[in-house]
């Protein structure tokens, strides 16, 4: 898998494009800055706008092409990153360190879907924001991105079983047009999702 990624991201091209993903945009731009953790984040385009906003940002992708795009799209942008290349299914994240985590677009097997989700809820802290869109099982039908394999593609009830510990803030499907990179472009239809950790 991480060789299918290093040579997606091998062209000059920033395949998602160098602009955030709106939804996280939307969202963050809302919070206070803090510590922030990106997982699969690709070339960085998230990562580097929260960083500009003022978030230390943690961002982990399996790619070392992703990770060599990511650092220089945020020294463009005079800002920094921690990047770890690393494998989601074995990295060890702290736990209850981060104000808040952004998943997107993370397309894999249910069993690992929920272990990475399991890990990413822990390492919230208590009050801490976790941001996720993905694609809809019903974007099997549509041109604009996502996996071609109707069991990568995530449903209502999948992220309420991956996320029942926490309080649900934002939960809906919706039909958008995506305007990211070549890859991600069209009409497409989407999980939206914001959850936030129980304090004591």
């Amino acid at each position: 898998m991480d060789n299918f990624w290093d040579e997606r991201f091998s062209a000059d091209e920033y395949i998602y494009g160098k602009e955030p993903n709106e939804f996280f945009r939307q969202q963050i731009e809302k919070l206070a800055p803090g510590r922030l953790l990106l997982l699969a984040e690709g070339e960085g385009r998230n990562a580097v706008f929260a960083a500009k906003l003022g978030w230390l940002v943690d961002a982990i992708d399996i790619s070392e092409n992703a990770k060599l795009k990511a650092l220089k799209l945020a020294r463009e942008n005079n800002v920094e990153i921690n990047y770890q290349v690393a494998d989601l299914q074995t990295f060890n994240i702290p736990a209850e360190t981060y104000d808040a985590v952004g998943i997107f677009f993370l397309h894999v097997p249910d069993e690992t879907a929920e272990l990475i989700t399991q890990n990413a809820v822990g390492s919230l802290k208590p009050g801490g924001k976790l941001i996720t869109e993905v694609f809809e099982k019903d974007q099997i039908t549509k041109t604009s991105g996502g996996p071609k394999d109707a069991e990568l593609l995530y449903s209502l009830e999948d992220i309420v079983r991956y996320y029942k510990p926490l309080d649900f803030d934002l939960f809906s499907k919706e039909t958008i047009t995506l305007s990211e990179g070549r890859l991600h472009q069209g009409e497409a239809i989407v999980i939206q999702f914001i959850g936030i950790k129980q304090k004591p």
